[in-house]
């Protein structure tokens, strides 16, 4: 029943977010252009926000905990479980001031309407996972920007999204060398849960009624761990605080 309901409210929403990356999409191109970093982040980050609000329309709510444990003016590497692409806006806009940047595939950086613009232009990772060490120097290049200007990363070292909630083995490269070429840094673990329910029939229709949930745990600090010792710590509080 649910499923059958949700096609109109679907056509809804997708119109909705459709419309909202066309109309700041030249916004973007004129902060960025015009006003520089500053105003460009600014807009992104609204940009973020009316995504994150369309999405009432499918009865959909967020709850973002913990955001108070994380230091400012320092580096991070934000970590986190992988369920749909519903994870991303809720970042962008409620950690806005760790100015987030993401680790993301080369695809996503053409074609798609103020998405590929950011991701281009924002300081994110564009990377081609059939080739490493394209992937890789990218990734350097992202770690080391990150740490000389305090500004945040988003890993999902899942790899894929998860389409039932279930965690996949987390890939040790990516933050390998985030680790190694932001050593000022903080691993920021984040645990996300229920955005899998969104896309629980596929893309289209979208499910209804879901509370997405992000649970912010304690920052651990690079130069206190051995990267096996971060590593392990990190995937194992994400993972335990993951509801089945």
């Amino acid at each position: 029943m649910q499923k059958i309901i949700s096609y109109p409210i679907s056509i809804l929403y997708t119109f909705l977010f459709l419309f909202w990356l066309c109309v700041f999409h030249p916004i973007q191109w004129l902060c960025f252009n015009i006003f520089g970093y500053n105003a460009h982040k600014k807009c992104v980050a609204i940009m973020n926000l009316f995504l994150v609000r369309s999405t009432l329309v499918l009865g959909t709510t967020h709850s973002f905990k913990g955001i108070e444990k994380l230091p400012k003016n320092v580096p991070l590497i934000i970590v986190a479980n992988h369920q749909s692409l519903y994870d991303i806006p809720p970042i962008i806009w409620f950690l806005r001031g760790w100015h987030p940047k993401f680790i993301s595939k080369k695809e996503l950086g053409k074609g798609i309407p103020s998405v590929s613009y950011n991701l281009r232009n924002g300081g994110s990772a564009l990377i081609d996972r059939k080739d490493g060490k394209q992937s890789l120097a990218e990734i350097k290049k992202c770690a080391e920007f990150i740490n000389q200007n305090n500004y945040s990363v988003v890993i999902f070292p899942e790899g894929t999204r998860s389409k039932t909630g279930v965690p996949k083995p987390f890939s040790v490269n990516g933050l390998k060398m985030l680790y190694k070429f932001a050593p000022d840094a903080y691993f920021a673990p984040i645990t996300i849960n229920n955005s899998w329910k969104m896309t629980r029939f596929g893309k289209f229709p979208l499910g209804l009624g879901n509370k997405l949930e992000f649970q912010v745990h304690e920052p651990l600090k690079i130069s206190e761990y051995s990267f096996d010792a971060i590593f392990e710590k990190t995937e194992a509080i994400i993972t335990q605080h993951i509801k089945k």
